[in-house]
Parts: structure tokens; C-alpha cells; sequence
């Protein structure tokens, strides 16, 4: 029975407790609250996890991703492949270097990006990919670094769903060129607010670094001069996209607890794929084969054929169940913005098509399995309510 004095589910939310607590509270009592060795530490501690030799810290995921479009020398008149089913921040990176998003649609079977649509939408002006990991499943990154290579493009994978999420046995993060992981709260860490960038290549390491700080740098072997120890260089337009200690000190904390959140999830997602494997109503997230998700979002599809309500209904009845759906996402050439620079409804069919049939239910290490099968039977009392 669905309930109405059910206590309210979000449908992500993070999970503190006193240990990350007390590792903010220590860095408030030590000499350094913004960027000291909280986030070096934070920075090895995810670097170790995925595997790679460099990670860069930075005050949000969006800000990650601008940097690393920075970093790839993405700038005027280059453009930039990504996917129309992402949040707007995986596009406006490219915006913000002067560059031209160009979308390419998804595969409807996994909705993340095809990389076959990927390759028809290359030009001599493509510069990169920014292939995006929908919900935590990672994308068919062999075949988009394939057509990388062969094109001479850079891959900038958005992996802000995706982090612990393996594919063919690699840790996502240590596959592309760079790699974003967000930790706003509800994905699978958090900082509060934060992002990080992941990568191999020294260059690209140095580039992040001195763009997140205004494009200042000290290192005595890049000065052009050296008037003393004070001395510091301003050499290109950078931006203040540091983290704080304070932030990275409780992201250090919960990445160790990292793999025990995402196993959580996928007994969660265990417990859903079950619940509704006998109806038709509704369809279960894809799972791959390639790929292991980390599962950040828990993704249904709406058959609006054996529906006798439609999608914003369904919405707002799970609402007043006091269970707090979302929809992830609403295709970014549909927002007005994008609107007005040229982008048009029509264009990438799969993705409105599932924009329009989809919803996320709850999905976060703090849920119990009452409130996980609270949700099921609500959803299969909605689908199946006589009208």
C-alpha cells in the first residue's frame, strides 16, 4: 500500500558520520583552512584509488571540467562532441572556452553517448570528446578512445556518476586523457561541494594546477624571471577554482568508505531489478556487460503504451507518497539558452524520445530495505492503479 505519512525519500542524499565529522573539525583547529595539505592528501588518496598518477582537486565538478577543456587547448572555433543527456554542465565547459558544443545522440539501449553517432559528427574542427557516464555506467570508452586516436581528438571523460565504476577491468579515471568526478552531495562522495580531476599525462597535471589557481605559478623551473623567494608569475588567465582543506579533508574521509557505499547501491539496485522484473509497466536500467556500474542514479522507463497515466501524473503521485523522484535529465539543447544559439527540438530523437519517459527513483547507501521495497510497491501501485 502506498503510504502518504511515509517518511519523505530523497531520491540521493549523502552519508556523514562522526569520523568525517571529526576529520573537518581537525583541520578547523589546524594552521590551514583553504588549499594546504588536506587536498594533496585528498588528491593522492584518489589518485591511488582509480589508479593514475595525477589528480587535481577543484571547488566544484563544473569547474573540473572547464579546466580540463582549458588544459586540452579547447578554444574559438574548435568544436567539442558530448551528449545531449547529461546535466548542462558538461556542455557549458565548452561555452566557456569559446568553443562549439556539438551533440551526438545516444544509443537507446544504454543512453549514454554512440560512439558510431560520435564519428559522423566529427569535422576538421573537432577538437575533443567529453563522453559522459549516464548514471554511473560507463561508456563504450574502447571505441570512443579508438576514434580519439585515430582523429587526433582528446578524450575529457565526465565520469560524475561514475566514480568506482570499472570497465573491462580498469578503474574509470584511469582510462582517458582526463577525467572529472564530481562530490556535490547526492553522487557517491562529497566534499559539500567539489571535483576532481584525474589524468597521467605530467602536462596536463601542470596545466590544471596553475589554471585553478588565477594561471599563477612559483615553480622556479617555468618562471621567466626570479626577483627572489616571494616571487610569483601570473602567466596566462587562469581562475580561483581551488578546494578548501576543509572540503578535501572529509572527502579523504569518505573515500574509504567508498567501496561500501557503492556496494550498498547495488544491492539496492538488486533489490529494484527484482521488484520490477515481472512488469511490463515499467523497464529496468540497462546493465553492461563491458562495464560495472557504480550506480549513481536507478533510471526507470515508463512503457507508455501499458500506461493509463502519463509520466507527469506518475511523477506527482510518487511525490505525494512521499517519495522524491527526479528526472535526470532534460536534454541541454532543449534549454532556452541552447535554444538561441541554434540548437533545435528534433535534433537527437533518442534523447528526447527518453527524456520523455523516464524517471529516477531514490538510490543512496542510507536507504533501508524497507524504504527500497516502500518504493517498489508504490510504483507498482501507481502502474497498475485502475484510472
Amino acid at each position: 500500500m502506498t503510504d502518504s505519512k511515509h517518511h519523505f525519500i530523497p531520491y540521493g542524499r549523502q552519508s556523514i558520520d562522526d569520523e568525517d565529522i571529526q576529520a573537518v573539525v581537525d583541520v578547523l583547529k589546524s594552521d590551514y583552512l583553504t588549499t594546504g595539505p588536506a587536498v594533496d592528501n585528498f588528491e593522492k588518496k584518489v589518485a591511488n584509488y582509480v589508479g593514475v598518477k595525477y589528480a587535481v582537486a577543484f571547488s566544484n565538478g563544473t569547474a573540473a571540467l572547464h579546466s580540463a577543456c582549458f588544459a586540452a587547448d579547447i578554444g574559438v572555433g574548435d568544436e567539442v562532441i558530448t551528449t545531449p543527456m547529461t546535466f548542462v554542465a558538461s556542455a557549458n565547459c565548452i561555452l566557456y572556452q569559446g568553443a562549439k558544443p556539438v551533440f551526438a545522440d545516444i544509443d537507446p539501449q544504454t543512453y549514454n553517448i554512440d560512439p558510431n553517432k560520435i564519428k559522423e559528427k566529427i569535422t576538421d574542427r573537432t577538437k575533443a570528446i567529453i563522453p559522459v557516464d549516464f548514471t554511473g555506467q560507463p561508456v563504450k570508452l574502447d571505441e570512443i578512445i579508438k576514434i580519439a586516436e585515430e582523429f587526433n581528438l582528446v578524450v575529457i571523460e565526465d565520469a560524475a556518476h561514475a566514480i568506482g565504476a570499472t570497465y573491462k577491468e580498469s578503474r574509470v579515471g584511469s582510462i582517458a586523457d582526463m577525467t572529472m568526478f564530481s562530490f556535490h552531495p547526492v553522487k557517491h562522495i562529497t566534499t559539500g561541494e567539489g571535483g576532481i580531476i584525474t589524468t597521467n599525462n605530467k602536462d596536463l597535471y601542470e596545466k590544471l594546477t596553475q589554471f585553478r589557481t588565477h594561471g599563477i605559478t612559483r615553480d622556479k623551473s617555468l618562471l621567466k624571471e626570479n626577483h627572489g623567494p616571494w616571487y610569483y608569475e601570473m602567466q596566462f588567465l587562469g581562475y580561483n577554482y581551488r578546494m578548501t582543506d576543509i572540503q578535501a579533508a572529509l572527502g579523504a574521509s569518505q573515500i574509504d568508505k567508498l567501496d561500501k557505499f557503492i556496494e550498498r547501491r547495488r544491492n539496492i539496485v538488486d533489490q529494484y531489478n527484482k521488484g520490477f522484473s515481472n512488469m511490463n509497466e515499467v523497464i529496468n536500467p540497462y546493465q553492461e556487460t563491458d562495464g560495472n556500474s557504480s550506480w549513481h542514479l536507478y533510471v526507470i522507463k515508463l512503457n507508455k503504451d501499458l500506461l493509463s497515466i502519463d509520466r507527469k501524473h506518475f511523477f506527482e503521485e510518487l511525490r505525494q507518497a512521499s517519495i522524491g523522484v527526479n528526472v535526470h535529465y532534460i536534454p541541454v539543447h532543449l534549454q532556452p539558452y541552447y535554444q538561441e544559439l541554434g540548437y533545435k527540438k528534433g535534433d537527437y530523437p533518442y534523447a528526447e524520445e527518453l527524456y520523455e519517459q523516464i524517471i529516477t527513483l531514490p538510490l543512496f547507501p542510507a536507504m533501508t530495505d524497507e524504504d527500497v521495497e516502500y518504493v517498489i510497491d508504490t510504483v507498482k501501485n501507481i502502474a497498475i492503479k485502475p484510472r
